[in-house]
């Protein structure tokens, strides 16, 4: 069977962008990866934020809107987004926030291992988790936060869905992930491998009410990695005999990728892990300048005029 390793990003909505660069870089730490336009909708950005190079299953990516109204959650969402960090750092991480006017709630045990949720200034759902495979991969250095603190890329996602099953299906027969366990109503699934990668870990969790409504501080999809061409289409293949249609394959430049709308309502997202983030600037210099698809290209002073200003936040 093919198989997928794990996430490869996350992309949600926020409000003004400057707040959201600023929440992501300074108060979290993460590297800004890319700075480029949403390729449906050039006139708004697209950020990109990682680890130093933009591995896969550190990259969370957001779409900011301005006058975006706040998104709501409910069945068919992505209800967390959870970040590892190492284990001894959440108590400091907890300090920090309040330092800086982030409320949290409080420290809670899952699977193990210690969570601190939080929410990003749209309201995003978050949190902190404590995993042990966290110290043995690099963090990104040129941050705020020290190594021992430093986020490490995904620590897993939750799922909220009226009826789990079907997903579960698509996890296991689509991406190669196993059941791990089910504590408090969760169900875990990870990844193929050794357990000791940013993004192996899906969860599970039946809600009620209606569906959610998209808006800032909304998922709008989550992707899972593909290691080439052919397994994103072997995934594909198996999506079909599931009945589950998926879109053409899309170039985005750093990634190519496939759609669909698995059968709990969440939008997943096959991407390949190449070319990769330095493909249009080095290591370096990433994020530091707006690159566009070649297709926009002849268009930039006329984008670059209409995107907001990055100047200040508020």
């Amino acid at each position: 069977m093919t198989t997928s390793t794990g996430l490869h990003h996350v992309t949600a909505m926020a409000g003004h962008a400057r707040r959201n660069l600023d929440f992501y870089t300074q108060t979290l730490g993460l590297r800004f990866v890319k700075k480029t336009v949403n390729f449906d909708d050039p006139g708004t950005y697209h950020f990109y934020f990682g680890d130093a190079v933009g591995t896969p299953g550190t990259i969370i990516t957001f779409f900011p809107w301005g006058d975006a109204a706040p998104g709501r959650v409910g069945a068919g969402e992505t209800q967390e987004t959870a970040f590892a960090v190492p284990v001894g750092s959440l108590d400091g991480w907890e300090m920090r926030l309040a330092d800086l006017g982030v409320e949290a709630g409080a420290i809670v045990t899952r699977f193990g291992e210690r969570v601190l949720p939080f929410a990003d200034p749209d309201g995003m759902r978050l949190s902190l988790v404590e995993t042990a495979w966290a110290a043995g991969v690099p963090a990104w250095d040129g941050g705020p936060l020290a190594d021992d603190a430093a986020i490490r890329g995904f620590a897993s996602v939750t799922l909220g869905l009226a009826n789990p099953a079907a997903t579960a299906t698509v996890l296991t027969e689509v991406f190669g992930w196993r059941h791990a366990g089910t504590e408090a109503g969760r169900q875990r699934f990870v990844a193929p491998g050794d357990g000791t990668h940013p993004g192996h870990v899906v969860d599970l969790v039946t809600v009620g009410g209606g569906r959610g409504r998209l808006g800032a501080g909304s998922v709008h999809h989550i992707a899972f990695r593909a290691a080439s061409d052919a397994d994103q289409a072997a995934m594909a293949a198996a999506l079909g005999r599931l009945g589950v249609p998926a879109t053409e394959q899309k170039d985005r430049n750093y990634f190519r990728s496939i759609y669909f709308r698995e059968p709990g309502g969440v939008l997943f997202e096959i991407a390949t892990d190449d070319p990769g983030f330095a493909v249009d600037e080095s290591v370096e210099t990433l994020g530091t300048r707006l690159m566009l698809p070649e297709q926009y290209e002849t268009a930039r002073a006329r984008i670059e005029a209409v995107l907001p200003d990055l100047g200040a936040a508020s």
